[in-house]
């Protein structure tokens, strides 16, 4: 699939498949043509791949905090490595920043208490679930690699195109 062109100049073919990427590794699932889910699991490959070989790089670095009477405190924070820093403006630099949404019958102040803090979610969610998740996969099963599964679903009506899902394993 590295040749397919999937009927689309590049731009448009770029974008197209970045959307999908992202909104594999945020939901998990997609289903799309055959073709299309072919390219996508290749490039959601690489970035959890790329998230995997660097999610343990943290660094502890002494931050001054402003208290709330004013006083400064030394505090201890976890900042991203060099090679961890590298690695998340790269995937930053390919995936679109999707938002964390509102729930259902979800208060606007527990919405915001949810989601304070959190800049980019589809990042925290590749780096704090979706790596420590396969890397330890990749350590029961002995090989990296294989994070998505391609489902060929039959023929679509109307246009007789292949159809396919493509999921996180």
């Amino acid at each position: 699939m590295a040749n397919d062109k999937l009927g689309r100049p590049s731009k448009e073919r770029d974008a197209m498949i970045r959307g999908q990427v992202s909104s594999l590794l945020w939901n998990g699932k997609i289903e799309t043509t055959l073709a299309k889910a072919k390219s996508t699991a290749r490039m959601a490959e690489k970035i959890i791949t790329l998230a995997i070989n660097s999610y343990e790089d943290t660094v502890k670095v002494q931050k001054d905090v402003k208290g709330a009477d004013g006083k400064k405190t030394k505090t201890e924070v976890l900042n991203d490595g060099p090679k961890k820093l590298a690695a998340r403006r790269k995937i930053m630099g390919y995936v679109y920043d999707l938002q964390e949404q509102r729930k259902e019958k979800e208060s606007i102040t527990a919405y915001q208490a949810r989601v304070e803090g959190i800049n980019h979610p589809l990042i925290e969610k590749i780096f704090n679930v979706y790596a420590p998740k396969y890397a330890e996969r990749a350590k029961q099963v002995g090989q990296g690699g294989g994070y998505t599964r391609v489902i060929k679903l039959g023929k679509r009506r109307g246009d007789a195109s292949e159809m396919a899902v493509v999921e996180l394993v």
